[in-house]
């Protein structure tokens, strides 16, 4: 499985020997009916990552090949001497790449077996913000809306994300609903990407200015009387208070960085049924959770909250929606609330733990974690992640890594393994059981369709045999995928995210099955809705809505924008933005070679000459016998890094933009710590840079792990 769109496939393996030969979209599955991206298919069938086949342990400063026993006994030592200073003590990164039940055991060991609050996933870096507003709205997480909606909207607004290169299949039916004679494809992003190729319009904001735009067009929508004001009254609170606080729509139009006309255009979308898409142009600011909800605000206040319309958030990874309910890192399974003193209680119960054990808070976040690290935190277990790579500041990463005591486990090698103490060899997609859960709340069956090298094993088998060592009795057998799938399900049974009544036995039937399924027979549709179809007294549908809040009712927001914490200036005088190409993905591990060459760095033609000029000058005035400089090979400079690029001339980057792509390990050295103070995900999307000639400085700082 690539991505969260959760495209069933069908996997042949290699006729002799361990692999894929054969991976196709499965015409059976009810989410894809056969469709299916290249590069899902690639990157599952023939991955371009070096695959970690044996455990290593480092000795002398170097990682060597080794028995399990032994990585085991080392990973055990060094985890256990930290957890006898306290519980805190080890830090536990997860993943979007897990299975449900290999999310839910290491939840399980994190918060039951260690207690460390020092917990979380690298679904944090990607979908928290969208999480917190959908909680901020809905009283709960995920979008109302499913695939089934599509078809039906005549408005899809797509605001900070790219489906044509990110969910290629997903965009394809959002294409075929657009291309109606009565529907439209509308695209919000400062960078004509892709998604815009074959868009009815483009609006392109200021990098950071999606808020504005945001408020800029629910202030037009009150000020055209575009409301949908029985709506409102029926089902929603706070709209009064939001009104009072609206800017002015031309002046916000301003701070957004376009024209009140296309502030008009985005307000007039709305009066037919929206579907609004976003993804991590909107997640990964500090604005992050205050923009979903003022997205998520347009739709409530035009009654766009039925199907065929509504807020849907873009989720990246196969496994970020089983995390989001499976894992015990944002909320205790099934979205139980962590600050809830009864369902603390609960699962205590259920995992048969002192109450104690259990932290009352979720952590600190990501970034708060690697800032943890060194200090309170003095040993890592990370699972199916590359934080080396993937977080923010990423050379601050690297070196706490470097110093403390650190697990990995992993399919391939990562930044993060060249860090590791012990690296435990794991299964991925095709050679797993389980199941996943894709953006849309679907849970589907995945097999493993060929067998593992001895020197490999199931993230469950590797998360249970740690178990038993660090925290016996907390799985009462070695677990195996049905059994704590039964045991997840049951535990998020009366919850809003119910599983209870799927079971292994179902998804042989039914493939595939949407939650909430309180029961063996029931299956999740259009969240908070309901309707009666007319009968012989009444001509109209009758519809109702319900909510998870204390007043039964969707909530509009009250998120108040933050400064830009890195703006342009003189010393900086441009804009590094972020974004996903068609053929990688996350960090690069399954989809670049291992000597992968300098990120390509694009930017607008006038960006362009002004640097070429800038080192025409510089080779005039200097009397240095170097070779000539080059425009097209150059440096991205930060306050934190310098990395080297390949510099590439691109009208669809705006002016003062420098667009980098996050699968390359480099990219994040520069990026800013800084996180949505609601949601804790990183800012990636803004920080200050300049450009230099790629001879004026060293290549980017790299960390190595001291001798342990």
């Amino acid at each position: 499985m690539r991505c969260a769109v959760g495209c069933g496939h069908v996997q042949q393996p290699v006729e002799q020997g361990y692999g894929l030969d054969i991976v196709r979209g499965d015409p059976a599955h009810p989410v894809n009916r056969g469709l299916a991206c290249q590069r899902g298919i690639r990157e599952t069938a023939d991955p371009d990552g070096e695959w970690l086949t044996r455990p290593l342990v480092r000795r002398d400063g170097e990682l060597v090949p080794t028995t399990w026993e032994t990585a085991l006994e080392r990973a055990t030592a060094g985890l256990g001497r930290a957890l006898e200073n306290a519980s805190t003590s080890v830090a536990v990164l997860g993943s979007g790449q897990q299975t449900n039940e290999a999310a839910y055991a290491l939840g399980k060991l994190a918060r039951g077996g260690f207690g460390t609050r020092y917990y979380d996933a690298n679904t944090t870096l990607c979908m928290a913000s969208a999480v917190t507003a959908y909680y901020d709205a809905f009283g709960s997480d995920a979008p109302p809306p499913t695939y089934d909606d599509i078809p039906a909207a005549r408005t899809h607004l797509v605001w900070g994300a790219n489906p044509a290169v990110a969910h290629p299949v997903l965009f394809r039916w959002i294409q075929q609903s657009a291309g109606e004679d009565d529907s439209e494809l509308l695209v919000v992003d400062p960078v004509a990407s892709e998604t815009t190729d074959g868009a009815d319009c483009h609006v392109a904001p200021d990098p950071g200015g999606d808020l504005a735009l945001a408020r800029a067009v629910l202030a037009r929508l009150v000020e055209t009387d575009r409301l949908d004001d029985e709506f409102i009254a029926r089902a929603t609170a706070g709209f009064e208070e939001l009104r009072e606080r609206l800017p002015d729509a031309s002046a916000a139009a301003e701070r957004a960085g376009v024209s009140t006309a296309d502030v008009d255009r985005l307000a007039a979308a709305f009066d037919a049924s929206t579907l609004v898409y976003w993804g991590m142009g909107v997640n990964q600011s500090v604005n992050g959770t205050a923009t979903a909800g003022a997205l998520i605000d347009c739709c409530l206040a035009t009654g766009n909250l039925r199907p065929g319309s509504g807020p849907f958030s873009l989720t990246g990874q196969a496994n970020s929606m089983g995390t989001r309910v499976c894992s015990s890192k944002g909320s205790w399974p099934g979205h139980r609330p962590f600050d809830a003193p009864e369902h603390r209680e609960f699962v205590a119960d259920a995992w048969d733990v002192p109450l104690s054990r259990l932290p009352d808070d979720p952590g600190p976040g990501p970034v708060g974690i690697a800032d943890a690290i060194g200090e309170d935190v003095s040993a890592v277990y990370a699972v199916a992640t590359n934080p080396a790579a993937g977080m923010p500041d990423a050379t601050g990463v690297r070196e706490r890594l470097a110093e403390t005591f650190l697990v990995v486990q992993d399919a391939f090698r990562s930044e993060t393994v060249e860090l590791a103490d012990v690296v435990l060899p794991a299964a991925t997609w095709g050679e797993s059981e389980g199941t996943t859960m894709n953006m849309e709340r679907t849970v589907s069956r995945v097999r493993a369709a060929t067998e593992t090298p001895a020197g490999v094993k199931s993230d469950l088998d590797l998360i249970g045999t740690l178990a038993s060592r660090l925290a016996p009795d907390l799985f009462d057998e070695p677990p195996t995928p049905e059994t704590v799938f039964d045991e997840l399900a049951a535990l998020t049974a009366g919850t809003d995210a119910d599983l209870s009544g799927i079971s292994y036995e179902r998804l042989e039937r039914d493939v595939a099955v949407r939650w909430p399924a309180p029961a063996p027979d029931a299956a999740g549709g259009y969240r908070y809705y309901e309707s009666e179809l007319p009968d012989a007294d009444r001509d109209d549908v009758a519809e109702s809505w319900s909510f998870p809040t204390p007043s039964g009712r969707a909530r509009f927001s009250a998120g108040r924008a933050a400064p830009a914490p890195e703006p342009p200036d003189a010393e900086f005088p441009l804009t590094l933005t972020t974004g996903r190409q068609p053929d990688a993905y996350n960090t690069g591990v399954r989809t670049r070679p291992s000597d992968a060459d300098a990120p390509v760095a694009r930017v607008s033609p006038a960006t362009a000459l002004a640097f070429a000029t800038e080192l025409e000058d510089e080779e005039r005035g200097s009397t240095e016998a170097d070779a000539p400089l080059s425009a097209q090979d150059g440096r991205v400079v930060s306050r934190r890094a310098s990395v080297r690029v390949e510099l590439e001339s691109d009208e669809s980057i705006p002016d003062g933009v420098v667009w980098l792509p996050i699968h390359h390990p480099a990219v994040n050295d520069l990026t800013l710590p800084v996180v949505d103070p609601r949601s804790k995900e990183p800012h990636f999307k803004q920080c200050a840079v300049r450009l230099e000639p790629a001879r004026t400085r060293q290549n980017r700082p790299v960390a190595t792990p001291s001798s342990r």
